[in-house]
């Protein structure tokens, strides 16, 4: 088994779609020669040529058009956005046309599209730092996937672009890793244990709608996503070194919810935390605590409890962004705070 940080699993898994199926497309901002804004995309314009691999002008609105017409006619692209900030130049076509036009059309056609962009508070201030799920949690018609290790992304981005709705992939900058196939410089994060994660070379599925228990446990169910794992890992690493153990679920994918696999684990535990690096007010954290609590509230010992970033813009000063991101010291006080909630 290899080790691939997550630029070099997202790499693969689009290589080998394009690969396995001609109508797989690159569309985007500096995808093309450049590579991708964080290298993603890097050698596949050498591969597979301007036929397939698009390098589009500064017009969110306009590529995100185009991808919706190309798969409306029997392509299967995959657009990239440079940071998912720019997603908001693009609503209208994101959220009244690819979302809707499967229901619009009464069934008789599809967008089979994925929308990858780069997300989370970097130190690039307000109008790059975004973590911008929940707006799309929001729309019917939208797939969300959100993977937090090089493994869960290269399976969840082949089911991605083989699924036959809309699909939007969130990837955090801080999980990419150290390096790129390019040799561009990617950010890393000292939450992350590890860059390189074990990848199988042949191409695999995730199904979309599958959680994944990172870490068993019996007395807390933590629910995080992207970088949040990582962090709530460490958080529960040290926990059990005083015989607290905590289960942490990472569910992978929003829009589908394994709802099964939360409930069971909240059954067991009768506690839970959720984290999230969103804003708390109308957030994913706000969203699984109102699911947990309509749908589990028997089975909970204490009330739920949210850890998710501050409702302000995510300010360009390191201390200040520190201040307003869920940290893991944040994650370990929520735990304590629901372990002494009777």
């Amino acid at each position: 088994m290899r080790q691939l940080n997550m630029v070099e699993a997202l790499n693969e898994a689009l290589r080998q779609e394009m690969r396995h199926d001609a109508r797989v497309i690159i569309i985007g901002e500096d995808v093309g020669v450049f590579g991708g804004a964080f290298h993603v995309t890097h050698g596949l314009l050498e591969e597979f040529g301007p036929e397939r691999v698009w390098d589009t002008p500064i017009s969110e609105e306009g590529f995100m058009g185009i991808a919706i017409g190309a798969a409306l006619t029997g392509l299967r692209p995959v657009v990239e956005f440079q940071y998912a900030d720019f997603l908001f130049s693009a609503m209208d076509q994101i959220i009244n046309q690819a979302a809707k036009i499967r229901l619009m059309s009464g069934g008789q056609t599809n967008v089979p599209l994925v929308i990858r962009a780069p997300q989370g508070a970097t130190g690039r201030g307000a109008q790059h730092s975004q973590s911008v799920e929940a707006w799309f949690m929001h729309t019917p018609g939208m797939k969300v996937v959100i993977p937090s290790t090089p493994y869960d992304a290269k399976g969840l981005l082949i089911s991605a672009i083989r699924d036959e709705n809309p699909v939007l992939f969130l990837e955090h900058k801080l999980l990419y890793g150290a390096a790129s196939p390019g040799g561009g410089a990617a950010p890393a994060d000292s939450s992350v244990s590890k860059v390189g994660y074990d990848v199988p070379e042949e191409p695999y599925e995730i199904p979309l709608g599958k959680a994944d228990i990172k870490r068993s446990g019996n007395r807390v169910t933590v629910i995080a996503t992207a970088l949040m794992v990582h962090r709530s890992l460490s958080a529960a690493a040290k926990l059990a070194q005083q015989g607290i153990e905590v289960e942490v679920i990472d569910p992978r994918t929003l829009v589908p919810l394994d709802e099964e696999t939360l409930s069971a684990s909240i059954r067991k535990t009768h506690r839970a935390v959720i984290v999230s690096e969103d804003v708390s007010r109308a957030g994913v954290s706000a969203e699984l605590a109102s699911w947990i609590s309509g749908n589990l509230f028997d089975y909970l010992d204490a009330p739920v409890k949210c850890v998710a970033a501050k409702n302000t813009p995510i300010p360009f000063a390191p201390a200040a962004e520190k201040a307003v991101i869920p940290q893991e010291s944040d994650i370990t006080q929520a735990i304590w705070q629901v372990l002494s909630d009777q």
